[in-house]
Parts: C-alpha cells; sequence; structure tokens
C-alpha cells in the first residue's frame, strides 16, 4: 500500500495541478484527503489562482484513476460533497496496512493531535496508531509528545503553508515523508 497525503488545497488550481502531477508521478494505490479543498475560509488569504469550480474536475479525475479517501475539513460544506464524486463528510477515516498498523485519518478541528492550532481530541487509539491530520498548514512527522505510543504525521498545506514550503505526503512500507511541491518539480523533503 502506497498514499499519497493532501491537505488544505483551499481553492487553488494552480497547486492542485501540481499535486496532481506529482500524484501520477508517486503512483499510489490510494489518495487521502484530510479536508479544506475547495474554499479558503475566512481566516486565509485567497490562494493563489483561487478557482473551486476548476479544482473540482480535477480532484474527479483522481477518483476515476485512485482510491480515494476523504475527510471533512472545517471549511467544507454539504455542497462541496454534492459537486465531488467521493464521500467527503466524515470526521475521519481509518485504514489499517498490510503490517497492521492503524492509521486514523482527520482534519484536525474536531479530533486532532494537539499540534499547533488542532484541537487536542482523540477516540482512544491502538499503541502504534499514526494520527494523520491536517488543519495546521504545519509539517509533523514525530512521536506524539502526549502520547509516545502514537505517531503524529501532517502533510503540511497544498497551497496555503504556514510553514514556507507547499507540502503533501507519502505513506509507504510503514514509513511517512514529506514532498514539497515546488514550482516545475516535486522534491523529497528532509528537514524531519
Amino acid at each position: 500500500m502506497k498514499l499519497v497525503i493532501a491537505s488544505d488545497i483551499h481553492g487553488s488550481a494552480y497547486w492542485t495541478e501540481r499535486l496532481v502531477a506529482a500524484i501520477h508521478t508517486e503512483a499510489p494505490t490510494h489518495i487521502v484527503l484530510l479536508g479544506d479543498l475547495l474554499y479558503h475560509g475566512p481566516r486565509n488569504d485567497l490562494s493563489k489562482d483561487y478557482a473551486p469550480k476548476r479544482v473540482i474536475p480535477l480532484l474527479r479525475e483522481l477518483a476515476n484513476d485512485y482510491q480515494v479517501v476523504a475527510v471533512r475539513g472545517n471549511c467544507d460544506a454539504e455542497v462541496d460533497q454534492m459537486v465531488l464524486s467521493f464521500p467527503l463528510m466524515s470526521d475521519f477515516a481509518e485504514l489499517v496496512d498490510s503490517g497492521g498498523r492503524s492509521l486514523f485519518f482527520t482534519h484536525g478541528h474536531v479530533f486532532g493531535a494537539g499540534y499547533h492550532n488542532s484541537v487536542d481530541c482523540l477516540p482512544q487509539l491502538r499503541a502504534g496508531t499514526a494520527v494523520v491530520f491536517g488543519h495546521t498548514h504545519h509539517k509533523v512527522n514525530e512521536a506524539m509528545v502526549r502520547y509516545p505510543e502514537l505517531w503524529a504525521f501532517n502533510p503540511g498545506s497544498v497551497s496555503i503553508p504556514k510553514d514556507g514550503t507547499h507540502s503533501f505526503g507519502v505513506y509507504q512500507d510503514g514509513q511517512f515523508s514529506h514532498r514539497i511541491l515546488g514550482e516545475t518539480e516535486v522534491e523529497e523533503y528532509a528537514g524531519m
């Protein structure tokens, strides 16, 4: 199983096009979208090339080519579900990898790992579970301090990063890594 994990697209056609190209290069078995896909929300500036109507067909095409797992972000609404071709309205989703590791996906505003401005509220999770969240627009890849038996991973933000680099994540062979979206190519992030 190879996952591409992306969050906080916020309606940017420019960065979604780069993400789609990177996804085709990565050739994952699943795409995980951690919410805030189409709209910018009242606290964010408009993303580069803000065009939700252009993002919709790009995301729908991905769902034709890959299995998509998606969760609802704080900027996602029921109308978004009406225009997207994959379920989006759940506050969390879970997958178990081939090694038996649980992956708990959430946006970070209802359930969260307590990093940056995400809530510190998790359901009871098995030791070894990875909590995979968005919302903060900051990359994370580490054992949780408060819950050392859990792992925290945040792919950062595709379009409105608060830590300086547009990014997404990859999960393969039990390991998480970040990829930086550049203007023309994707780089692996070795900073964590």
